[in-house]
């Protein structure tokens, strides 16, 4: 099933981390490289509206076209032209957030997990809760496109709930940009129209379709209403566009609905805990830190009682296969010394380490099946 194969990130190709650099390549951005070819698409653009919707990947694009107009008319090809490319690894919101405003694979940036271990500590980092431990400006060194499009005179704006506007995962992925409020879809496009008048680079995110499929499953009338919802906001953009404007969509990953009998608890399994010191990641893709020593135990462990459920590899035939892009030597002990990266739509939850609401999702990612990390580009231009 296409869906569920296995994916390749494809980095300085056709990647979430391409994105932004091509966008301030076609804006005459110098330096910035245009690996997805945008240039001759947006000759003449003097602005470029960027949309991130939360959760919407390539393969849940036709359901959601059937609640969702003007989004069914760009992937068809009447309004604008709709092409996949990848998220990175894994394809989670953090790593994709910070990929998307970097313009850098999550090796480089190093924000290569949901949560991950503080090398040297037993302390485990939740990228969505983090605001000053580790200091963000260390923890992802890497100057942002924003960055560098302000440095430009673009002056960018980055629209988002302004709850988020303080935490370390915002300062890591859009330092560089003004922040504008924006939650609902509305507030979002009306952010986003007013900045176009002294922005020429605005980005909005809006996290509908990622908690209705979390909370409700794909395809539960919850989901259908987060892609109208998604809906309503490119078409507010699309009709109010100033001229000489492009708008791009795209997502920072997709999702899968997990039974209930393709979840493996290792907190209620004693052999899954045997040599672990620290567990991180999420339920698709698992870091374990291990016991001195333990390390090989752990994997012939993992292997034997997950079986077909998961790729079970040390840290070294991970970042050798690329998944994660080039991992300088002071970002690797962030990955575990074993990683799981599941398979199918099999999960790993860890009900002693992690908040009971894991357990009660339906949709989840972060693995390399297509449904999760195959993501659209969507352009359109007035």
């Amino acid at each position: 099933m296409e869906a569920l194969g296995r994916v390749e990130p494809r980095y300085g190709r056709e990647s979430l981390a391409d994105v932004l650099p091509s966008v301030l390549h076609a804006l005459g951005v110098p330096g910035e490289p245009d690996h997805l070819g945008l240039a001759t698409q947006l000759a003449g653009v003097r602005r470029v509206a960027v949309v991130l919707l939360d959760g919407l990947g390539w393969h849940q694009l036709p359901a959601a076209a059937r609640h969702a107009p003007t989004l069914a008319d760009i992937v068809q090809g009447r309004l604008g032209t709709a092409r996949r490319i990848t998220s990175g690894f894994p394809s989670t919101t953090p790593v994709s957030l910070v990929t998307l405003g970097t313009g850098a694979a999550p090796g480089r940036h190093g924000i290569v997990g949901f949560t991950l271990n503080r090398p040297g500590t037993d302390r485990v980092v939740n990228h969505l809760y983090w605001t000053d431990v580790p200091d963000p400006a260390v923890w992802q060194p890497l100057p942002t496109a924003f960055t560098r499009a302000e440095r430009a005179g673009l002056a960018p704006t980055v629209v988002t709930n302004p709850a988020f506007t303080d935490t370390g995962l915002t300062r890591s992925a859009y330092r560089g940009a003004r922040l504008g409020p924006g939650v609902a879809a509305d507030a979002v496009a009306d952010e986003m129209l007013a900045a176009l008048a002294d922005s020429r680079l605005v980005y909005g995110y809006l996290p509908d379709v990622d908690r209705a499929g979390h909370d409700q499953g794909l395809g539960s009338a919850q989901w259908q209403e987060a892609a109208a919802s998604a809906d309503r906001l490119l078409t507010r953009l699309v009709d109010a566009l100033p001229p000489d404007t492009a708008l791009l969509v795209t997502a920072d990953h997709g999702q899968l609905d997990v039974p209930p009998d393709r979840r493996i608890d290792l907190d209620r399994d004693p052999r899954l805990t045997e040599g672990v010191a620290v567990v991180a990641g999420e339920p698709r893709v698992r870091y374990l830190h291990t016991a001195p020593g333990a390390e090989q135990d752990v994997l012939s462990t993992w292997r034997g009682v997950l079986g077909d459920a998961a790729w079970v590899v040390p840290r070294a035939e991970a970042v050798a296969s690329g998944w994660f892009g080039e991992v300088p030597e002071t970002h690797l002990r962030r990955i575990g010394d074993v990683v799981v990266v599941c398979r199918d739509r099999w999960i790993v939850l860890a009900s002693a380490h992690e908040t009971p609401r894991l357990s009660e999702m339906i949709a989840f990612h972060g693995s390399n099946t297509a449904a999760e990390m195959e993501i659209p580009l969507l352009v359109l231009r007035r």
